[in-house]
């Protein structure tokens, strides 16, 4: 049954919006012969002060934060850089978000939530420079869809932090029971949840957006 007190739908972008960086990690870990969820098992620790944690905050330049995650993953036993990580996270669009966001539009406000860094055209060792500026275009095109899109980068606070989604509803003039919110990490929800928002693990992009559908009382699937 769709909810009709619901007037926002919120976005997090790598993960939901595009096809998750995770997928990227597990190949680069496997290319390298480190152990499977070792970057992820960096990113996890001392969560909200580490490496990752501060520059996607904008508390540290590019500089800083490669030497900083290099310290982080040698201390756990593998150095990896840190701006080799970064290229990581250009993953493409997915078509069918596209396509709910569009239909959202003008029923809704919509808004992107998104942990990222300000200088994102750094690019990983051997990255495909035609396929990254390919997936920068797509990014481009995809944002450009938002009444608005918040950055952890530009606003100092992250997601999970509480303070991120009440600066958000303030800028959507919203309550948090109004909002619904899509998120690809259980760790993000949790907060938005205990809010008061209607939250959605999108791990299926397919499943994810039927949830969404009868949240909004609408059908999502392509041509419908």
């Amino acid at each position: 049954m769709s909810n009709t007190s619901i007037r926002a739908v919120l976005f997090d972008f790598g993960g939901v919006v595009t096809t998750s960086p995770f997928d990227a990690f597990h190949r680069y870990e496997q290319q390298r012969n480190l152990p499977d969820g070792f970057i992820q098992a960096i990113n996890r620790a001392n969560p909200d002060n580490n490496a990752w944690a501060r520059f996607e905050r904008g508390e540290l330049t590019a500089q800083a934060f490669d030497e900083a995650f290099a310290r982080e993953s040698r201390s756990a036993g593998h150095e990896v850089r840190g701006l080799d990580v970064v290229g990581l996270v250009y993953g493409r669009v997915r078509p069918s978000m596209l396509n709910a966001i569009k239909l959202c539009r003008g029923k809704f406000i919509t808004a992107c939530l998104t942990n990222n860094f300000r200088e994102r055209h750094l690019l990983a060792d051997g990255s495909n420079q035609a396929d990254t500026a390919a997936t920068d275009r797509e990014w481009r095109e995809a944002l450009d869809l938002f009444d608005q899109v918040i950055e952890s980068s530009r606003v100092g606070v992250r997601k999970p932090e509480t303070a991120f989604f009440e600066l958000a509803c303030r800028k959507l003039a919203i309550e948090p029971v109004e909002a619904v919110f899509l998120d690809d990490l259980g760790t993000n929800l949790k907060p938005a949840r205990a809010m008061g928002m209607h939250t959605i693990k999108v791990a299926d992009p397919d499943e994810a957006l039927a949830q969404l559908g009868a949240a909004l009382g609408m059908d999502f699937r392509a041509g419908c």
